[in-house]
């Protein structure tokens, strides 16, 4: 489990219903930060990352997200697209392209949500997920929008919450080993990454980190104005 990672994979398959009206034309992805499509930064840090092999699922006005970045070569990347006639969430969108995500079951890949704004370097994420793990965890302080947060973190293992311990909310930013879908398989084809996640928590198999830097969840009309 210690194989480099080479591939990255960008979650763009959901509907941004809270980013409403902005997102009834144009999807989340493609909304515009500092004058590039969201998605573009985030391909940028793949890029800087040395990872040149990426993988977006897609649903939601799909075709728009597939029209405007193409192939990924004017980005200097190598872009194939997971379609989803409906979207299957988080973890069910991940399943549905593991194929082309991993040529095998030893290559971990470097997970980013669309909607992430952050300067985390990703390169440090290459070389990260240690043996016998099958996520390690990008985490932030809660923001306002999520003061109860997702997990614990007892030294650099990830945990469940329990009540009245200190939790931190998960950035949307990750390393996933493909076995965490072959040895927590759902039975169902739309279900959330966070059901694998918990069940791997169990065997002490999520590693994590805190990011103190930047980072905002672009989930609504008034944080992506706030960004500029």
């Amino acid at each position: 489990m210690n194989a480099r990672v080479t591939r990255a994979m960008i979650l763009a398959a959901g509907k941004g219903e809270r980013m409403r009206p902005l997102t009834d034309a144009c999807p989340k992805p493609l909304l515009r930060v500092k004058g590039k499509a969201l998605i573009e930064h985030t391909l940028a840090k793949i890029k800087q990352a040395g990872i040149r092999d990426c993988v977006i699922n897609v649903s939601y006005l799909g075709r728009m997200i597939e029209d405007y970045l193409g192939d990924g070569s004017r980005y200097d990347l190598n872009i194939q697209y997971s379609r989803e006639d409906q979207p299957l969430e988080t973890g069910g969108g991940i399943a549905r392209a593991i194929s082309l995500l991993c040529a095998n079951d030893e290559n971990p890949f470097v997970l980013v949500n669309s909607d992430v704004w952050c300067d985390f370097d990703l390169s440090s994420l290459t070389a990260i997920l240690k043996q016998n793990h099958l996520a390690h965890l990008v985490l932030v302080k809660n923001p306002a929008h999520n003061p109860k947060g997702d997990f614990a973190l007892h030294g650099n293992t990830v945990k469940q919450m329990v009540e009245g311990e200190q939790s931190f909310t998960y950035s949307g930013i990750a390393v996933i080993h493909p076995q965490l879908f072959k040895r927590y398989q759902p039975d169902k084809e739309k279900f959330p990454l966070r059901d694998l996640l918990l069940q791997a928590m169990l065997q002490h198999e999520v590693s994590g980190e805190i990011y103190p830097g930047d980072w905002v969840d672009v989930g609504t009309p008034e944080r992506l104005q706030e960004l500029g």
